[in-house]
């Protein structure tokens, strides 16, 4: 068996994780070996959001996503298939398209103009005489593997046997049926949030319950005590049931008393907020009125990006428009309160003090994700750094 033969086994064995009651360490959320390790065997061979099909309705759009120095292209070909590809020419390395969103009925490098067809073919090169050795069926656009569900795109760059984007939300598939997701539009352009902390620390602070009483006195106002998390494989399902409570303020009593009926979904649903939080760094955001996904990119030891983008079904009632800016004069509140903890506590994290801390019984979601990460890269059990030249060897 491989090292990730042996992964895989511990993280599906049922057995007691012997670190379980403890924190992931301090140091794997700036170190350098460790993020360039984990980037190889978490990160790269992973699914990562892109976009829905519905950006990509017509021959020839495509979007584009940027990450671990890769650039992906998922473009919709002339037979009506999506695609992806790394946004590369098989000459000389340029970029074939720039910035994240565009149509082309063929992709034509801006360098030398080789033109690549939109189901990655490449088709034609001027001067074709000056290359003896070229085949053009041999020079295609390399392939990337690419997955729908439920009207989104995701991509993997390398395959290592995580389970697929269908495989880990089959727990939740009546569920997310009900909401209809092949039918939504996006209600914006994808926003970028760039974050000066460890892309585990964003989702860390997602899957915590421990906080929202603390920190969330909004949702906390909105939601009550009814928050719950659950742990399930691969992926995480938490949710919370909007209440009536006389402290709310204008926004949240207006959301509460405000939504309209949305008829193809239960009554329980109507004032329920669901999240979902995929391995390792995709969430979706779940509401009656709309929804939308975000994930949080690596880009170094201590920065990532957040990607984001809400979506939702055409619906014209004014309160429903009414509804959804409640949703987000709601949310942006959360957000900022967010920032502000994680911001701090990736400043802890660097202490050379810290090395791990308790995790109680309830953090389900947090000692599930902890013990695939030890699973994969055992050094992630040790309190403190290896000497420097750990990972040497192990990539």
């Amino acid at each position: 068996m491989t090292k990730l033969d042996h992964a895989f086994a511990e993280i599906a064995s049922a057995d007691v994780d012997p670190d379980a009651d403890f924190s992931l360490p301090g140091w794997i959320y700036h170190d350098r070996e460790f993020f360039d390790l984990e980037m190889e065997r978490v990160i790269r061979p992973s699914w990562q959001i892109v976009c829905h099909v519905s950006e990509v309705a017509e021959p020839g759009d495509y979007r584009t996503i940027d990450y671990l120095g890769e650039s992906v292209i998922v473009i919709r070909g002339d037979d009506g298939e999506v695609r992806a590809f790394t946004n590369v020419c098989r000459h000389r390395a340029m970029r074939l398209v720039e910035g994240p969103a565009g149509c082309a009925k063929k992709l034509v490098c801006p360098y030398h103009a080789w033109t690549f067809e939109s189901d990655g073919r490449l088709s034609g090169v001027p001067m074709k005489s000056e290359y003896p050795a070229l085949k053009l069926e041999e020079n295609g656009l390399a392939p990337v593997a690419l997955e729908v569900w439920h009207g989104f795109i995701f991509v993997r760059l390398t395959d290592a046997g995580f389970p697929s984007v269908g495989e880990m939300m089959a727990p939740f598939e009546d569920e997310v049926a009900q909401y209809r997701f092949e039918d939504m539009r996006p209600m914006g352009e994808v926003r970028y949030r760039p974050r000066s902390v460890n892309w585990k620390n964003v989702g860390d602070n997602y899957s915590d319950n421990l906080h929202i009483p603390v920190a969330h006195d909004g949702l906390t106002r909105l939601v009550g005590k009814t928050y719950r998390i659950e742990a399930h494989g691969w992926a995480d399902r938490l949710y919370g049931d909007v209440v009536k409570g006389e402290k709310q303020n204008f926004w949240e009593k207006f959301y509460r008393t405000h939504m309209p009926r949305v008829d193809h979904l239960p009554e329980e649903a109507h004032g329920r907020w669901l999240y979902y939080k995929l391995w390792p760094n995709m969430a979706f955001d779940i509401y009656a009125d709309q929804i939308d996904f975000m994930q949080w990119l690596p880009i170094s030891p201590t920065e990532c990006l957040l990607r984001e983008v809400a979506y939702c079904l055409p619906d014209s009632r004014r309160e429903m428009k009414l509804v959804r800016y409640a949703n987000w004069r709601i949310n942006r509140v959360v957000n900022a309160e967010d920032t502000w903890l994680i911001t701090r506590v990736q400043q802890g994290m660097q202490s050379r003090t810290y090395g791990t801390g308790p995790i109680g019984k309830s953090e389900v979601c947090l000692r599930s994700f902890a013990k695939k990460i030890r699973a994969l890269i055992p050094e992630a059990r040790q309190p403190f750094p290896p000497a420097p030249g750990w990972s040497r060897g192990q990539r």
